[in-house]
């Protein structure tokens, strides 16, 4: 428990974060400095610099390092801020239960309440009307609240399969 906050200490575990990414051990290459810039920028002033930011590029080229060392900065920086890191085939997953259990609020609690949110590989989303749709709403209440998104996926939005067009022109 911290005892300034009086909330229990979160742990990178807690926030979806694996201890091994960060801005420390990600090789900067020529086809990736602007990214890797664009993301320290991200974590440096979460919410008002690149927001939504939209990392794409072919698989092992780093994105969910970056998205993880942001969430990771973040915390260090500001340790108060809330981070959660999700793929977008758990979120998917989180949100059928939630709807089968009754348990919806919570889940948009979960995702809503945070400060930082990161979501990885969002071309699963594309063709999943319902996920669609809560992610959608996920989205503009983070963003009109001036909470950070950041997003990955192996290809743009333009070319995600079945997205609807308005999450394309927001991310």
């Amino acid at each position: 428990q911290n005892p300034a906050t009086g909330k229990a200490a979160r742990t990178l575990l807690d926030c979806g974060l694996s201890g091994r990414f960060t801005f420390d051990g990600f090789v900067v290459g020529s086809n990736c400095s602007y990214s890797c810039a664009a993301a320290r920028a991200v974590a440096d002033k979460p919410g008002k610099t690149y927001n939504p930011l939209f990392l794409h590029g072919h698989a092992g080229l780093g994105k969910t390092h970056l998205m993880q060392a942001i969430g990771q900065e973040v915390l260090r920086q500001k340790p108060r801020k809330s981070v959660r890191y999700v793929t977008s085939e758990s979120f998917t997953n989180e949100y059928i239960d939630a709807l089968r259990c009754g348990r919806i609020s919570a889940f948009r609690q979960r995702y809503r309440d945070v400060d930082v949110l990161l979501v990885d590989d969002v071309d699963f989303l594309g063709g999943k009307q319902s996920t669609q749709e809560e992610f959608f709403h996920t989205f503009n209440d983070l963003h009109n609240h001036h909470k950070q998104i950041v997003l990955a996926s192996d290809r743009p939005p333009s070319e995600i399969a079945n997205l609807e067009q308005r999450l394309v022109s927001r991310f």
